[in-house]
C-alpha cells in the first residue's frame, strides 16, 4: 500500500506504466466537474467517479476486500475519508469465494489499522491490501482507478 498526495503523484509512475496515465489524464480536468460514473480511459484502465454519503465502519467493514486482477488507486477529492487496512496474508475469514467477474474477495476479519485520506489525498491498494473504504461522516468524492495487473 502506498499513501500519498496528488502533488507527488508522478514519483509512482515508475511502479507500472497505467499509474502515470491514470494521473496524466487528471492533469487537465476539473476534478469537480467530472462525471459520477465508470469511464474506460484504455484498455486496462478504467476510472470510477463516486459522490456518496460516507459508510459507517461497520457497514464499510462487511465489505473488506481486495482484488487480484486490479490495482486500485484511491483518491479523495472532498471530505474525509476513513480506510481500514489489512495484509491479506493475515487475514483467516473470507467470506465466499473469489468472485472473478467482480474481481473481489471479501473478508470478515479486522483491519489492523485505520488511516484517513484527506482531500487530494490517495492510496494505492495492491492485491495484498485487503481495504473497507469510504469511512466517514458527509459527503465524499472520490476516484478509484482500476489498473489492470
Amino acid at each position: 500500500m502506498i499513501i500519498d498526495t496528488l502533488e507527488n503523484a508522478s514519483q509512482y509512475s515508475l511502479l507500472n506504466p497505467l499509474f502515470e496515465k491514470a494521473f496524466d489524464y487528471l492533469e487537465d480536468k476539473n476534478l469537480d466537474a467530472l462525471e459520477v460514473g465508470v469511464t474506460e480511459i484504455e484498455e486496462g484502465l478504467r476510472m470510477i467517479v463516486f459522490d456518496e454519503m460516507a459508510k459507517t465502519k461497520e457497514e464499510s467493514l462487511s465489505k473488506f476486500e481486495c482484488h487480484n486482477q486490479n490495482i486500485d488507486i484511491q483518491i479523495c477529492l472532498k471530505g474525509i475519508e476513513n480506510i481500514g487496512w489489512k495484509s491479506r496474508q493475515k487475514c483467516t475469514k473470507p467470506i465466499g469465494e473469489y468472485n472473478a467477474e467482480k474481481d473481489v474477495l471479501f473478508y470478515n476479519d479486522n483491519p489492523d489499522m485505520f488511516f484517513q485520506l484527506n482531500e487530494n489525498q490517495f492510496a494505492i491498494f495492491y492485491p495484498n491490501d485487503v481495504h473497507a473504504p469510504m469511512i466517514g461522516n458527509g459527503f465524499i468524492r472520490k476516484i478509484v482507478f482500476k489498473v489492470k495487473i
